[in-house]
């Protein structure tokens, strides 16, 4: 049925109940307002969609789980050897994708202590990886493949494996040797 077709059997079906220009009236409003709904869509909808809230077991119902419970995340640890050390007892776990973001956070500690790079907050990982590169163009090829898998894990959402870990560790160890051999920066008041 086209629309115009529809919009007389409309307008004739309530012209029988109403007079005839009440009944356009109505129809031109109800387009009007239907017209304004679809233009500004987005901005009628409520930001977030209220979430159901889940009822709280209670100790005697409470299911039996196969995995072993998850300890809370680990605090920011405070230098490259805290990092590692956390990334390391993550891999451990099997929390393969909070052991990459921790070595990567190790890497970030080792640019910044260098004084290759000031990690400012909001900074993007390919950010980093620009700055330091014109700082220290030897520390961009590690610093870019620890920035395609951490990328690859966290904003792409795959999941994290034991390979990722692994490859994150050699290219923390390649930055560490880079940044040893080079002279450490003088009078940067970055």
């Amino acid at each position: 049925m086209s629309v115009s077709r529809w919009w007389t059997e409309t307008t004739a079906a309530l012209g029988d109940h109403l007079p005839l220009p009440l009944a356009t009236l109505l129809l031109v409003l109800a387009t009007a307002l239907t017209a304004t709904a679809w233009y500004t869509f987005p901005a009628w909808l409520p930001r977030r969609l209220p979430r159901p809230r889940r009822r709280r077991r209670t100790q005697g119902t409470a299911r039996k789980s196969e995995t072993p419970p998850v300890t809370a995340a680990p605090p920011p640890s405070a230098g490259p050897v805290g990092t590692e050390v956390v990334a390391d007892r993550l891999a451990a776990e099997g929390r393969y994708d909070e052991a990459v973001r921790e070595r990567l956070r190790g890497m970030l500690h080792q640019l910044t202590d260098r004084r290759v790079v000031q990690v400012r907050p909001g900074m993007t990982v390919a950010e980093v990886v620009a700055e330091a590169a014109a700082h220290h163009p030897p520390a961009e090829p590690p610093l870019t493949a620890a920035a395609t898998i951490f990328s690859e894990v966290w904003y792409a959402q795959r999941p994290a494996t034991a390979e990722h870990d692994h490859r994150m560790r050699d290219h923390a160890g390649q930055l560490g040797d880079l940044l040893a051999a080079a002279p450490p920066a003088k009078g940067d008041d970055r």
